[in-house]
């Protein structure tokens, strides 16, 4: 690695370590190569996407490496891998090339209307809750061009977006984050599946059911049932059971077959209110987990953006599609 101590060259100045650097001496070429090689993690591949020759883009990272002080690649015998300096400037650059990308085209091309929001939404979320509202605010404002993606994800999704509304624990990082809603979850299942198991305990019931499992990506496939099992002291196997990428999966599943599935009773509340769901035991637990909207601080200018965001917040967090005031089911037998 270069030392932290050695001056960067920018033309004929020297920029010493200890000087702050400001948008005179940002080495765009420099920036260029690196976002190429953090995309591809491999200078070879970064090379051809910028049809430069491979030396070259070494230069240019050495010399950002230089200008920052610290290495931003570590390099291994199994390629690549980025250094914690690396993976905090690189998705920042990529977004900034993107933009500057999307406006140059804009201007280029002479479409001056706003260019499309990249607007993530969980899949659950989007299926079961977002559509309709959606569907409200292209009415209410046609001329704001919205780009809708989903993946099923914890926390930020890993594609590039404007704003996204994430599942997660409460964190902390370099976005403006909104507090839509904290889920609240509960033990649901279909009215014929609490009816075949009237009178037993709660503990009972759980045990003489399929446990249905909404898999968080990166985490243990009972994460959800065995955190709320520990939540309410219940002694029960909460590994076995079938799986689902998505809680609107395993409840439409819970609906039309068996099974009890731990789902959010807010986001599911038109089930529960229509009689598709039942809430056998009143044991409602916070799991900790909510839904935040995210949004980039730099883009809260954007006229667009900061009305999306303005609009998210005023109706998802007010209901999200849900009837907040809805009634929920249970079987009167098996309170608990």
């Amino acid at each position: 690695m270069r030392g932290a101590k050695c001056p960067y060259r920018k033309g004929d100045t020297e920029i010493a370590p200890d000087r702050l650097i400001n948008r005179r001496w940002l080495p765009l070429n420099a920036l260029r190569a690196f976002e190429a090689v953090g995309r591809h993690m491999s200078f070879t591949a970064g090379a051809h996407a910028l049809t430069v020759s491979q030396s070259a883009m070494s230069r240019h990272v050495s010399s950002l490496e230089d200008l920052i002080g610290r290495p931003l690649f570590e390099r291994g015998p199994t390629g690549l891998k980025l250094t914690p300096a690396g993976s905090i400037l690189l998705p920042v650059v990529s977004k900034c090339l993107d933009r500057m990308e999307q406006t140059i085209n804009t201007i280029r091309n002479k479409d001056l209307e706003s260019r499309p929001i990249r607007l993530h939404i969980p899949p659950s979320l989007l299926y079961q809750n977002a559509l309709p509202l959606l569907a409200k605010f292209h009415k209410e404002h046609p001329e704001i061009r919205i780009d809708v993606v989903t993946s099923n994800v914890t926390g930020a999704p890993r594609d590039n977006v404007d704003m996204a509304v994430v599942f997660d624990r409460p964190n902390v990082d370099d976005s403006v984050a909104d507090l839509l809603w904290m889920v609240r979850v509960a033990p649901l299942c279909s009215p014929e599946t609490a009816a075949a198991h009237v009178g037993k305990s709660f503990e009972q019931f759980l045990h003489d059911n399929e446990l249905l499992h909404v898999k968080l990506e990166g985490e243990p496939r009972g994460l959800l049932w065995s955190s709320y099992a520990a939540q309410q002291r219940l002694a029960i196997e909460t590994n076995d059971g079938l799986a689902f990428d998505t809680a609107f999966s395993a409840v439409r599943y819970a609906i039309g077959a068996s099974g009890v599935v731990l789902a959010d009773i807010d986001m599911f509340a038109q089930e529960i209110a229509s009689g598709q769901l039942v809430m056998p035991y009143d044991r409602v637990s916070a799991d900790g987990f909510g839904y935040y909207l995210k949004t980039h601080a730099e883009d809260l200018g954007d006229p667009a953006i900061f009305l999306l965001r303005e609009w998210i917040i005023r109706h998802f967090s007010g209901g999200m599609g849900r009837d907040a005031n809805a009634p929920t089911e249970m079987v009167p037998e098996m309170r608990g």
